[in-house]
């Protein structure tokens, strides 16, 4: 486990390479642009910075978690001699089977696949591997350097083997492991998804504006960001995709994305990433406080 790959270098697949590597693993962080590799290699140096800045870590240690880490835009070559690969890649699962049937080509018949997906079926993503019992999910939560919690997903046919040893090495991170089992949407999103969707409907009927209904969660249940805010740094689009599989999952209304939602998904409102959801994330408005910027 001294070596592993990580599939993805946007927001999740970054930070997973990042932790490793400031744990002293030697990170392959693959992805199919040196664009991407480049940028996600700039957030990785900038989260080590104001780890220095907060004296988390030393210069030196920075550097170290950085030399740690090598960038390769090739499957094939990223996973040569690791004992461990992560898939971070889009929460989209014909993009997941593509990856892992490459994956199951380019890689050793012992070695670890992990997925960071966020709600699609372990059991499904392993079903077209040539030994289902070494795949295995690892849902990191965003920002992953900071966050504790890994929940580990166990699918059908992964091994006793394979999991205990995903939940040492995640205890080694300094994370908080909690197996749970392969249902749509596992513990975290089955129980938060259902809570940002209501809140969206709760917009959407006009029982309450944005600002109100974030305030009411933050100040009312001690949540330390507002739902729809919450929707806006993870993704509106995720949001949808994971309500979609769920929804899928448990063919229960209950479960349907919201019809503003989807809308937004629709218009591009996608939140951070696309400087406008239920805020407004564009230059202008940096330097305003969140609290001021609702939009609907």
């Amino acid at each position: 486990m001294k070596n592993i790959a990580v599939i993805g270098a946007g927001t999740m697949g970054n930070g997973i390479a990042h932790t490793f590597a400031q744990f002293g693993h030697k990170v392959h962080l693959i992805d199919i642009s040196k664009e991407s590799l480049q940028k996600g290699m700039d957030t990785i140096s900038k989260n080590l910075d104001r780890m220095v800045a907060k004296g988390k870590i030393t210069e030196e240690e920075k550097k170290e978690t950085l030399k740690n880490i090598t960038t390769h835009i090739d499957i094939p070559s990223g996973v040569k001699n690791v004992g461990l690969i992560i898939e971070a890649a889009t929460e989209n699962l014909k993009l997941k089977m593509e990856i892992f049937k490459q994956l199951d080509k380019s890689g050793a018949e012992d070695t670890i696949l992990a997925t960071n997906t966020s709600s699609i079926s372990i059991t499904q993503l392993a079903a077209g591997i040539s030994n289902p019992g070494r795949v295995i999910g690892m849902h990191f939560m965003n920002p992953v350097p900071v966050m504790k919690l890994v929940e580990i997903i166990r699918g059908y046919n992964t091994s006793d083997k394979v999991t205990n040893t995903i939940m040492k090495l995640s205890e080694k991170l300094d994370k908080v492991p909690v197996e749970v089992k392969d249902y749509p949407g596992f513990v975290a999103n089955r129980i938060l998804m259902p809570m940002i969707n209501e809140a969206i409907e709760t917009l959407y009927n006009g029982v309450a504006g944005v600002y109100e209904i974030d305030t009411v969660m933050k100040l009312g249940m001690a949540h330390p960001m507002g739902p729809l805010q919450l929707a806006d740094f993870i993704g509106l689009d995720v949001c949808h995709s994971i309500m979609t599989v769920m929804f899928d999952g448990f063919k229960n209304p209950k479960y349907a994305p919201c019809p503003l939602l989807t809308n937004m998904v629709n218009a591009g409102k996608l939140g951070i990433k696309s400087g406008e959801g239920f805020y407004d994330y564009s230059e202008s408005r940096k330097a305003e406080k969140i609290s001021g910027q609702f939009l609907k």
